[in-house]
């Protein structure tokens, strides 16, 4: 006959609770500790502006509407960026469907080397010699380009419709594209963000890319334009 072991519970705390069973009689299932409690949220992060930052936007009107000019030199008397900055301009639309296309009198990147597709880019494609940065063709040369394209493929280079690389009129593209013109379009908050250029360059580049950029957007549909500098406190504008 087995030996019936005596097991002393008086030193343990059993949490139970009574589930129906069967026939409306009653019986005791252990339960877990209040693990499945919901864990307390964590607090929000607060994000803490420098000391460089406070001092700068202290010496902003934040209810001006300032004049291009103005705006300019007092972003680049309040720079403090440590290595050369850039100059945004951010403006706020009446709807996301925003865009319209512009060229910025003064390219505020490296210039793009733009080339046209015939028989001569191609013998240089050929002997893997890939000098351009960016490949326009009309669609009646497409078919000669095609055999290359494992070349300019992953290299990004292949002529595309949706890029309007392809085109009937490539020399017009080709002036587009060296000339820094680009799509401009609102995001998903209705704010079109565009740079003008670096805080080191003359006032009047600045201003004249600025200008260029509010140009091409109907003025009905602005609701306001702010200029700022990396890490600067943005300043709002006269449209």
């Amino acid at each position: 006959m087995g030996t019936t072991r005596n097991v002393d519970m008086s030193s343990q705390e059993v949490k139970v609770k009574k589930v129906t069973a069967p026939a409306g009689t009653t019986e005791e299932t252990p339960v877990e500790d209040e693990k499945a409690a919901k864990t307390p949220a964590k607090p929000r992060k607060i994000h803490v502006r420098s000391q460089k930052y406070t001092a700068i936007k202290s010496k902003v009107d934040r209810n001006r509407k300032y004049d291009a000019l103005s705006a300019v030199e007092l972003i680049k008397q309040l720079s403090y960026a440590k290595f050369g900055g850039t100059v945004t301009a951010d403006v706020e639309v009446i709807s996301t469907d925003v865009t319209a296309e512009v060229t910025l009198p003064h390219l505020t990147g490296k210039q793009q080397k733009v080339v046209i597709a015939d028989d001569t880019i191609l013998k240089q494609i050929e002997a893997g010699q890939l000098d351009f940065d960016v490949l326009v063709s009309s669609p009646q040369f497409m078919p000669k380009l095609a055999k290359y394209a494992r070349i300019l493929g992953p290299k990004g280079l292949m002529p595309n419709p949706k890029l309007g690389t392809i085109t009937d009129n490539p020399e017009e593209v080709k002036q587009k594209l060296e000339n820094s013109t680009k799509e401009i379009k609102a995001d998903a908050r209705g704010i079109i963000h565009s740079s003008i250029g670096k805080v080191s360059w003359d006032d009047k580049k600045i201003i004249d890319n600025a200008e260029a950029i509010l140009g091409k957007i109907n003025k009905v549909k602005i609701e306001k334009a702010v200029l700022s500098s990396t890490m600067g406190v943005g300043m709002r504008v006269k449209i």
